[in-house]
Formats: structure tokens, sequence, C-alpha cells
């Protein structure tokens, strides 16, 4: 059974690296090579298709332009993109595409371009409404400037908008915090995606780390933070994603139910189902990491994942969910018996970590603010 295929597009540059970023970001050196580059996604995906076996012409489920900064690349840049790739696979109404845009690089005509090109979800990557915060974040935009940069992306007819926050920032306190949320609501936007800041190795932070909310401050912001989203119709549907009713992002949910997706562009991952022998596995892929090689000759590098791998990376994934999964859809993506989890199960909820009815498994509040643990008690079994 064919599962949803989505596609991963990687741009690799950024005006400035953040401080707390561990992603595969460069700054420019020049001029951006956009058309070299759109033409190496374009080789790229070709050769997924072929060592892959996709069927011209097979429907994406979801499209995310993610980066680094995809909006440094001109409107005209994305349309020869998204040119190419309707050439090769099926588009159509349903298909979710969205764009990651920095504010800082925001450009009411640019949102006009990429709206016309068929982009029709965009992600802004505030992170912080505070001035404080984004300086010490690094971040090459003010308050004011993503505020006017999501009214550019109404007006150029944009009619679904996450907004991307952080919260547990250095100087932050739950009032801070607050006002982020309240600022972010304030403007409507169908989905804000609101995550803790964490320190990842390979980043300015890790190496200086800065002074971080406490841990009671943490909880606190937590939960005032997710009561205040609910009280305002946002519902909680994965661990750091809130949205308007029937506006979860479609891609997002694809990897938490454990979808394919091919990965393109320097760096990019994906996941690739394969059946051999009656029995599936994963072929998880990566590409050339730095964007110079990347342009010269990308390599396809493919990892087989299969058996008790298979099953954790299922969970890992699925209990990020606020409700869960279905049994069904374990047995449907993995090809494997649910009763196999059912010592996981039994532990888990003497724990108080997880909750099942007849076909749904979920973690409860105490579940997902733990996630780690259940994570890690899942590899147990």
């Amino acid at each position: 059974m064919k599962l949803p295929l989505s596609l991963y597009v990687h741009f690799p540059w950024c005006v400035r690296k953040c401080p707390y970023c561990d992603f595969n970001s460069h700054e420019p050196k020049g001029k951006l090579p956009e058309v070299e580059y759109i033409n190496a996604l374009i080789a790229d995906l070709d050769r997924d298709l072929k060592v892959f076996n996709i069927e011209p012409g097979q429907k994406l489920h979801s499209i995310f332009m993610g980066g680094g900064t995809p909006s440094l690349f001109a409107g005209q840049s994305i349309q020869r993109f998204m040119d190419k790739l309707s050439e090769r696979l099926t588009l159509d109404s349903d298909t979710e595409v969205t764009l990651e845009a920095n504010p800082g690089t925001a450009d009411v005509d640019n949102f006009s371009a990429y709206r016309d090109a068929g982009i029709n979800r965009l992600s802004l990557g505030v992170q912080s409404f505070g001035r404080s915060q984004l300086q010490a974040l690094g971040r090459i935009h003010t308050s004011n400037e993503a505020v006017q940069a999501f009214h550019a992306a109404r007006i150029a007819g944009f009619e679904n908008i996450n907004l991307d926050l952080m919260h547990g920032l250095p100087q932050q306190n739950l009032n801070g915090a607050l006002n982020d949320l309240e600022t972010a609501i304030g403007l409507e936007p169908e989905h804000i995606s609101w995550y803790q800041l964490t320190v990842e190795p390979n980043t300015v932070f890790y190496n200086r780390p800065p002074k971080l909310p406490n841990d009671d401050d943490l909880w606190a912001i937590y939960e005032k933070g997710e009561s205040l989203l609910s009280s305002h119709g946002y519902h909680r549907y994965e661990v750091s994603a809130f949205c308007r009713p029937e506006r979860a992002s479609k891609h997002n949910l694809n990897y938490w139910q454990f979808g394919d997706y091919l990965g393109i562009g320097a760096g990019a991952h994906g996941k690739l189902s394969i059946e051999e022998q009656g029995k599936r596995k994963i072929s998880r892929t990566n590409k050339t990491r730095l964007p110079a090689d990347y342009l010269r000759e990308s390599k396809l590098n493919t990892q087989i994942v299969s058996g008790e791998e298979y099953k954790i990376e299922f969970l890992m994934n699925g209990l990020r969910l606020v409700e869960g999964f279905e049994t069904k859809l374990f047995e449907n993506r993995t090809g494997q018996a649910a009763s196999q989890l059912e010592p996981f199960y039994l532990e888990a909820e003497s724990k108080g970590l997880l909750a099942r009815s007849e076909n749904n498994v979920r973690p409860t509040s105490l579940g997902l603010q733990y996630l780690n643990d259940l994570l890690v008690l899942a590899t147990d079994y």
C-alpha cells in the first residue's frame, strides 16, 4: 500500500547564522547562485525519483521549503522550481505548499510572487516580539518588522500562515513569554508553532551558554502559555504545534504519522518505505551538506532501517501527537503487528505516561510533559 508522499526542499543560506541554530545554514559569500541551485534541486529530485521508482505524476501530499531562509530566493526562482516540479509530480488543490520566510527579508512583491508560484502556506520565523530576546537570538528583524511581514503576507493573499515562536529565552520571564503569545494571537494566524529553546551542540550558545529561565519559570511559561492558546481557540495537536480548526500542518502530520517524504537540497534528509519479500523497510536518505559541494556534485547516502529500529522510529513520531495514533496505523505504516507493543503499553500506563482505548494509543498530559522519558521507555521494549 502506498504511503502519502511529501517533499522537503532545503535552502541552505541565511543572512546571518543565529547563535542557537544547529540547522544546515550558511552565510552567503556574494550573490546567491539561484539559477544554479534550482538546477541542482531538479537534478537531485530526478535522481530520487529514479532510484526509488516513483511513478511519473504521483501526487504530492505536501511540500515544505525550509532552511536556511528560502525567502532569500526571488519569486521567479521559486516559480521556476515549481514549474519544473509540476512536470514530474502532481500537485492539486489539496497539496499543502509551505515556504519559510524570515521577517527581515520580507517583501510584499516577493510574497505575491510566491503566492502566484503556487505557495499556499507561509511560515514566518518570528521567534519573539521582545527587543532584548531578538537581539540575544541574533535575529535580523525587529518586532515591528515581524508584524509588517505578517500583514504583507495577508495583502499578498495568504490565508494560511504559521508563526514560529520560541520560549524559555535569554532574559525572558513569564510576562515576556505571554506577551509574545498575546501579540501573535492578536494577529490571528491559522497556526502557531511554540517551542522551548534548547541549546544544541555545535552552536554558539553551546560554547557560550546564555542565562535561561529556571525550571520553575519554564514550567509556569509552559502551563500559562498553553492555557492562553487554548482560550483563544488554538488546538494543541502536537508537542509544540497549535492551530485553528482544520489548520494543522499536513506536512508535519505526515512526518508524525510516519508517511514518506523525499528530501532534496544541501543536507536534506528523506524517508522512503521499501517493500522486500513481503516486509517493509525504511530507506533513510541524506544529501551532500555543504552548498558548494552540493552544487558541484550532490551525493545520495542511504541507510536501511528495519525490524526493531523501524518500530521505535514509528513510536518516536506518533507519540508526539496529542491524539497519539491508531493501532491500525502502526500496522499499516510498519507492516508489523501492534500486539508486540503490549509490554510497552502496560509499563507506560503504570507510570501515567500513556492512555489507550480499544484502537487508540496516546500520551497523557504527563507523557507529553515528559516525552523524552516516554520515548526512552519505548526503546526498552
